[in-house]
């Protein structure tokens, strides 16, 4: 009886039927992946370490590696694909570039350099095909962001636009790329951590901000928020904890039904420190980290380990049914639900 009690009322989805199984697509390749984007349940890229890209364009089945001549030693953490052919991808450290390719991988043309010691980009996220925003850490006390409005040919600095300086020792992580977020309309989100932990907020494609709190684990370099996704302009969750505790779950998974603007706990926390979220659907989200999988059936109120298995990034096909995770030695899985 006190079983069937918990079941009913604190956390049906635990008691369910529903099995969850990991179909690597990918493994043993020379890179750490960090930069994940869905194109379709067919078009997939990633990026990561020793200047690596990969993708395929038949679910996984096959894959193409490539190293951008002349970048070969970089560290792509982020990456934005249109198709096939067309991507940009983001490095994180000195110097910063941006490239793209519109040859799907075989040649790539750099649109972007800083050469400043204290550049480091974080992420990068398009509202549609021509406009998009990429965010860094703070150089003097002000977040780096630059737009483009041409799909990437060029980048204009719009640092100027966010008015709020920046706390000693607040910065961004660029774990997954996906501690920046936007909507379509303008709206675009960013989360920052280490001894601070802010939402920065904009509706208007990065003119104007709003700035929340994020009473997320905080306080030290090491903590924060590392990722975040919004199911729509109010629904939203931020995840992260402290990446060098990543068994520890203090205080590091909150819902927001605000836009941002206030923050919650879940009943039932993830199990540790997580670099990837994603809402499957306005119920189901599923979290990733190097301690393991989490997933969710109630809107992230409740969550159930799923794995122990280290991913660093996960997305979903934004119109199809492919759920994809990503991590270190190359290995890219797909999450099935049954």
């Amino acid at each position: 009886m006190k079983k069937l009690i918990w079941c009913l009322l604190i956390a049906p989805f635990f008691c369910t039927a529903q099995t969850y199984s990991f179909k690597a697509l990918n493994e043993n390749t020379k890179t750490s992946i960090r930069g994940l984007n869905i194109v379709s349940d067919q078009v997939i890229w990633v990026s990561g370490s020793n200047g690596t890209v990969g993708k395929t364009t038949n679910g996984g089945v096959n894959w193409q590696w490539v190293k951008p001549k002349g970048y070969e030693k970089l560290d792509f953490r982020d990456l934005e694909a249109f198709d096939d052919k067309q991507a940009i991808i983001v490095n994180a450290g000195s110097p910063g570039y941006i490239l793209k390719t519109i040859d799907g991988g075989e040649t790539w043309t750099e649109t972007y350099k800083n050469l400043d010691s204290a550049i480091f980009l974080d992420g990068i996220s398009f509202w549609d095909k021509n406009r998009g925003i990429i965010f860094g850490d703070p150089i003097n006390n002000k977040m780096q962001l630059l737009k483009t409005i041409d799909a990437g040919k060029t980048w204009v600095d719009i640092s100027s636009n966010l008015k709020f300086p920046v706390a000693n020792g607040e910065a961004g992580f660029a774990a997954s790329g996906t501690t920046i977020k936007t909507l379509p309309g303008g709206k675009v989100w960013i989360a920052s951590g280490g001894m601070v932990s802010n939402i920065y907020y904009s509706p208007d494609y990065g003119e104007t901000w709003q700035i929340f709190k994020c009473p997320i684990w905080q306080g030290e370099n090491s903590t924060g928020p590392f990722s975040m996704d919004f199911y729509n302009a109010k629904n939203g969750v931020v995840v992260g904890g402290n990446y060098v505790k990543d068994k520890e779950n203090s205080n590091n998974i909150l819902l927001t039904n605000d836009g941002g603007k206030t923050w919650q706990k879940p009943t039932t926390p993830v199990l540790g420190y997580r670099s990837g979220i994603t809402y499957i659907n306005g119920k189901t989200l599923v979290a990733i980290g190097t301690s393991g999988s989490d997933i969710s059936i109630d809107g992230g109120k409740n969550w159930k380990h799923i794995s122990d298995k280290s991913f660093n990034a996960v997305q979903k096909s934004p119109k199809g049914n492919s759920i994809i995770l990503a991590g270190e030695k190359g290995s890219v899985y797909q999450l099935e639900m049954k």
